[in-house]
């Protein structure tokens, strides 16, 4: 969380729009890229969150996290999108090359980053959002299972299947990957 997103969440009112808007448009773009939602629909579904946030702005009660009001809002309409029957069945196309000025720090950032999110993809979405909000996102259990509306049990059940599949998932993918060495 940037300090900038910080002073927004402590509010004691909704902020302006236009702040929300500034200050939460990353977030909610990653955040949407984590639940899954396909790169070149990432612009559109993120647009369509902040017209329910607009919508629904005066709703807010400050005494939740903003953040927080916020993903339910994003998981709700990455849920929405995985319903879609257009996006159950994609044929998947390899991610953009990295720019050739890359450098290897970069170069391994990229490659870390579509390897989480390749991880991610065989998650079912239940586990996926306690996973993104938890290990990613840095939300303690117990918030984590208030904003999804689920028991805390259910939480922590979901974390931990939802870490084994992740790890199970990123080492096949590390395996299947050529090796830089080879010819």
């Amino acid at each position: 969380m940037t300090p900038a997103n910080e002073s927004l969440r402590q509010a004691s009112s909704p902020p302006a729009f236009n702040e929300l808007f500034e200050a939460e448009l990353d977030q909610v773009v990653k955040t949407l890229r984590r639940l899954g939602v396909a790169e070149r629909d990432l612009e559109d579904l993120a647009h369509d969150v902040f017209v329910t946030v607009f919508r629904k702005l005066d709703e807010y009660d400050p005494e939740r996290p903003l953040g927080a009001w916020i993903f339910g809002i994003v998981f709700r309409h990455a849920v929405g999108y995985r319903r879609l029957a257009r996006h159950k069945h994609e044929v998947m196309v390899p991610p953009p090359e990295a720019p050739a000025s890359a450098t290897p720090d970069e170069l391994a950032r990229i490659e870390a980053r579509q390897l989480v999110i390749e991880g991610l993809d065989v998650l079912p979405l239940d586990r996926r959002a306690v996973l993104v909000l938890h290990d990613l996102d840095g939300h303690a259990i117990p918030e984590v299972a208030a904003l999804l509306d689920i028991p805390i049990n259910t939480a922590y059940s979901r974390l931990r299947v939802a870490r084994l599949e992740f790890r199970a998932e990123v080492e096949r993918l590390e395996r299947s990957k050529p090796s830089r060495s080879s010819p």
